[in-house]
């Protein structure tokens, strides 16, 4: 009962990188689960890999739309699903260094779309293809994962990973082998996989640098418009007095903050000074 007791309070106060791994992992043991129902029956089809699996025709896609975000969520290898969230666990606490749980949850989830996106474009487009588009599926977290760590490599390049046997190595080169990896591996074999794993990576990449430091914000541009007239208005009304104490307060504050954040971008949190570190944090609870 303890177990049980232990478990739900595991699930219950787990955090968003917990939640994913656990998600992958009950998803895995269901389609194990139906494996067994598959040799009892004489199944050589998982109705799961069936139905949530990414088609590459795009055809079949389309009778089955919701694949472009279950695949993410999908898979049947211990080795590849054991690969996958140790990297989820890793890279995702780091993210969650600088941004926040939803934030981490947009990249998985958009990532995830955007490699499948390139994965169905892929097939339809290059002839290489042709003859495996009918059979071709798309599976694994690794979309998405690589959107959330292109994206935060490219938020701190200059962080700082220490490596056995090599040392400190900064993010940004540990990215471009990251996606150099994929690259040449295209044409070795599991095409469509490596491409999903190009795309989740470019979602990462421009997600970042179009957003703001402040906040990563996809809808960005219906924030700029509210701000546009935001300005207008005081514009009207503004009566001449002089700005008031709260306003520069709040200017003196985010300009610190704004150095502090690019001090983090080029040589990482740890290297923040004690007092920097206590703003920062109170900054963060206004």
């Amino acid at each position: 009962m303890n177990i049980l007791e232990n478990l739900k309070y595991r699930l219950k106060n787990a955090g968003i990188v917990e939640q994913l791994i656990y998600g992958n992992l009950a998803v895995f043991l269901l389609v194990h689960l139906a494996n067994v129902f598959n040799f009892f029956f004489k199944s050589k089809t998982n109705f799961l890999v069936k139905w949530f699996a990414l088609p590459a025709n795009f055809d079949e896609f389309l009778t089955k739309p919701w694949t472009i975000i279950t695949y993410g969520f999908l898979h049947t290898n211990f080795l590849h699903i054991l690969l996958n969230l140790i990297a989820l666990f890793y890279i995702g606490h780091l993210f969650k260094q600088y941004f926040t749980s939803k934030q981490l949850l947009n990249f998985y989830l958009l990532g995830t779309l955007f490699g499948g996106i390139i994965f169905i474009a892929s097939y339809n487009f290059f002839p290489v293809f042709s003859s495996d588009i009918d059979v071709s599926i798309l599976l694994g977290a690794s979309a998405g994962i690589s959107a959330i760590f292109i994206g935060i490599a490219t938020y701190i390049p200059n962080y700082e990973l220490k490596f056995p046997l090599i040392g400190f190595v900064k993010l940004w080169v540990v990215a471009c082998i990251w996606v150099a990896v994929d690259i040449i591996q295209i044409p070795a074999g599991n095409a469509g996989g490596h491409l999903a794993h190009i795309g989740g990576a470019l979602l990462g990449f421009f997600y970042v640098r179009n957003a703001s430091n402040k906040e990563l914000n996809i809808f960005s541009f219906i924030n700029k418009l509210f701000t546009k007239k935001e300005k207008k208005l005081k514009t009207v009304y503004n009566s001449g007095n002089k700005t008031p104490k709260n306003s520069v307060d709040k200017t003196r504050n985010q300009t610190e903050i704004d150095a502090i954040l690019d001090k983090i971008s080029k040589s990482g949190y740890d290297t923040l000074s004690k007092s920097e570190k206590e703003f920062l944090f109170k900054q963060g609870k206004n």
